[in-house]
């Protein structure tokens, strides 16, 4: 009877601590394609939560997941608006909530004080691929938010957000090449599209 034998190799064993192999920081210019500072929902998972979730909860959830920004869903599926990190944060759609519904704040819930999507703004898919970073940033020169989302309609298919890009995520990736000012100075976080419009063009955040 034959029987096929198995070498087995060793495992290596450490003999001193090792480094972390990371993923080269993506440096881009503002003559990239703007494609580049998407991220496509059809390779990460978008997150979201229930539109009765507790903003307590919600902010949680952005903690852990390390976003700004969470889409609130309907029993449908279907994205009803935004939540981002400035209201759940800040008090003033809070309070407004407590006191027009005669609530406490533990039972404020996401769709009652996110962005409606009747009054979000996005860009379609096709016009995002035709721009480059400085084409995207420039034509966003008076937008104050800090997040853009992406549509897409595919024939046949309802519209639906195939991504979002982040102000703050395209300061990262273009690093020194948006800082304008002397080597000493710290530039700030982007806060709006309107601020990294002011550094491309030259002048302070």
């Amino acid at each position: 009877m034959n029987q096929t034998l198995h070498s087995h190799t060793p495992l290596v064993q450490f003999g001193a601590t090792p480094l972390l192999t990371t993923p080269a920081p993506k440096q881009l210019t503002p003559d990239s394609p703007a494609m580049t500072v998407l991220t496509d929902f059809t390779q990460v998972m978008p997150q979201s939560i229930a539109g009765d979730t507790p903003i307590d909860d919600a902010h949680l959830k952005m903690r852990h997941g390390g976003v700004r920004l969470l889409f609130v869903m309907d029993k449908q599926a279907h994205c009803i608006g935004v939540l981002t990190a400035k209201e759940v944060i800040g008090t003033r759609r809070i309070n407004l909530a407590m006191q027009q519904r005669n609530l406490e704040r533990s039972e404020v819930t996401a769709a009652m004080i996110m962005t409606p999507w009747e009054k979000l703004s996005a860009m379609p898919l096709e016009q995002l691929a035709s721009l480059t970073i400085e084409d995207l940033v420039l034509s966003m020169e008076s937008f104050t938010e800090q997040h853009l989302l992406i549509t897409e309609r595919k024939p046949n298919q309802e519209l639906s957000v195939r991504g979002i890009i982040s102000a703050t995520d395209i300061q990262s990736a273009m690093g020194s090449r948006l800082n304008t000012q002397p080597p000493t100075t710290v530039v700030p976080m982007a806060r709006s599209f309107a601020d990294i419009c002011q550094v491309i063009t030259g002048h302070d955040l």
